[in-house]
């Protein structure tokens, strides 16, 4: 059905649930790949002795090196991004599923919705060590969020045809901070307009714990934004927040695919500060 792409980095024991969670949750059989960054932890000798294929580099390639990796040896036509620290809810892939079918082309950008750490606030736990399960999945559907515009988060559907056509993720986004909304930039501008966020399609998120937030290269600055975000407005001459609120108005409720933003004043002021910060990452910025 899916060919399921894990990046980890030393983090086994979200991992095994992750997995855990996709085996006893999924209504249909899939593919999963884990792409393996230094697996000091035993990592590897866990997939290899439970046959899940994986891909692996020695050193931490971050997510979009990592997951245009474990891409290259997939063999379904769609193909689902996910984090390690995800645990999915019963039934998640059905959803996705008929939104697929109810579509019914490839020209799309399909995401689940998170919980805990992301868009409803329902804990059951900061950790693996207090995660209630067992509260989560009585609970889980009582919380909800409603199908969304603009998602920019994993985890997230796509077919493989479209993601060899934009050519995967950007991997000079090391280590992963601002390659989502990279990604969907690169959809926009081969015109695709259906950018859907399920709300029936849920993850607990526990936060925090992907390999991108785990070594110190964010390098933020409070004023101007990670690398990521510079490095976005740098490529494509406007920030982040203004192509999620402008192209992709992030967020919103759902309800017909996404068309070229109305210009106006709202607009063309923001576009104006746009280019401002843009001119000040290219003259302070230049290794950007």
């Amino acid at each position: 059905m899916f060919s399921i792409l894990i990046p980890t980095y030393n983090n086994l024991k979200y991992l095994k649930l992750c997995l855990h969670s996709i085996k006893i949750n999924s209504k249909f059989d899939h593919q999963i790949i884990v792409h393996v960054n230094e697996g000091i932890d035993g990592t590897m000798d866990f997939l290899k002795n439970n046959n899940i294929e994986y891909t692996y580099t020695t050193y931490n390639s971050g997510i979009c090196e990592g997951i245009n990796k474990a891409s290259k040896i997939s063999k379904f036509k769609y193909l689902l991004y996910a984090h390690d620290d995800f645990y999915f809810c019963p039934n998640w892939d059905e959803f996705l599923y008929n939104e697929v079918v109810k579509i019914g082309h490839n020209n799309f950008y399909l995401s689940g919705t998170m919980m805990n750490n992301g868009h409803i606030p329902f804990n059951c736990g900061n950790s693996i060590e207090d995660f209630n399960e067992k509260k989560f999945l009585e609970e889980y559907k009582n919380h909800n969020y409603f199908d969304f515009q603009g998602s920019t988060w994993a985890p997230t559907l796509i077919h493989k045809d479209i993601w060899n056509k934009v050519g995967g993720f950007s991997e000079e986004y090391f280590p992963g901070m601002g390659s989502d909304p990279d990604f969907n930039m690169k959809l926009w501008k081969i015109g695709i307009r259906i950018f859907k966020g399920l709300n029936n399609c849920k993850v607990y998120h526990f936060g925090s714990i992907i390999l991108r937030k785990k070594i110190n290269l964010l390098n933020k600055d409070n004023k101007h934004g990670s690398n990521g975000a510079k490095l976005f407005l740098s490529k494509w001459g406007i920030t982040i927040k203004f192509f999620k609120k402008f192209y992709l108005k992030s967020d919103t409720k759902y309800d017909i695919p996404l068309s070229t933003p109305k210009i106006n004043l709202t607009y063309l002021f923001n576009l104006l500060i746009c280019k401002i910060n843009y001119l000040y990452v290219k003259i302070f910025y230049s290794k950007i």
